[in-house]
């Protein structure tokens, strides 16, 4: 019986199943881009004597470059919808290479061998919490919430214990972080697939910069769990 609205379900259906991973494909790859080029601004920098002494000793400047980073991330989050997908692409390559420069003076901390080997321990992590954001079946909302709201705790904490140096409460904070991070890996992964999975249009805008959002929250805890298991596990110079 032919259908008298021209709605056919099963083109829809096609559609949207070659839609979802084709998007997805899209998240993940520009978030491996960010991550490169986050990687090697840090490595470049990190060759410049003379930048990198400027960084970590002009505290002006290196909480200028810390204050950008936020105003980029707060800009993106807010008026995505606002923006053209370019210039939210250029603002996230530009946050990209703007947190290689700051992380440039925290992996001087650190031998070369311990960045390395933390780096694949947490792409490891990282993958594994993001496949149990896919395949898992229970919500995650309620666990996203409370670990949205554990964050703030941990930043607050943090802020604290920078002026109070609290002995071994830095030690508690990092391996918080790494649970927190592991936990909103797997929530913002879910959160991302059930999002994406609405679109039968790849190519519109609109989803594209959806994409866009999702992969600067997974570069986000990318980042984050890497950095409290380098405090965990890094060895200094």
């Amino acid at each position: 019986m032919n259908n008298p609205y021209g709605y056919d379900p099963m083109v829809e259906e096609r559609s949207s199943s070659i839609a979802f991973p084709a998007l997805m494909s899209k998240v993940y790859l520009w978030m491996m881009m960010a991550l490169v080029m986050t990687g090697l601004t840090a490595f470049g920098v990190a060759r410049n004597e003379s930048l990198v002494y400027a960084i970590a000793n002009e505290k002006f400047l290196f909480y200028g470059l810390i204050l950008a980073e936020l105003a980029l991330v707060v800009m993106l989050t807010a008026r995505i919808g606002k923006m053209s997908f370019l210039a939210a692409g250029l603002s996230f390559a530009v946050y990209a290479i703007l947190n290689g420069v700051t992380l440039s003076v925290i992996l001087l901390a650190y031998t070369e061998t311990s960045v390395a080997t933390t780096f694949f321990v947490t792409a490891g992590t990282f993958g594994t919490m993001s496949l149990t954001g896919l395949f898992i079946k229970r919500d995650l909302s309620r666990i996203g919430r409370f670990l949205f709201m554990a964050l703030i705790g941990l930043i607050v904490a943090t802020l604290a214990n920078y002026f109070l140096k609290v002995e071994g409460f830095a030690v508690v904070l990092n391996y918080l972080g790494v649970l927190i991070f592991c936990g909103l890996t797997a929530y913002d992964t879910q959160k991302m697939k059930e999002i994406l999975a609405q679109s039968q249009d790849t190519g519109s805008e609109d989803m594209q910069k959806i994409a866009l959002l999702c992969s600067l929250s997974l570069y986000l805890d990318f980042i984050n769990l890497f950095l409290h298991l380098l405090s965990i596990f890094g060895d200094r110079d």
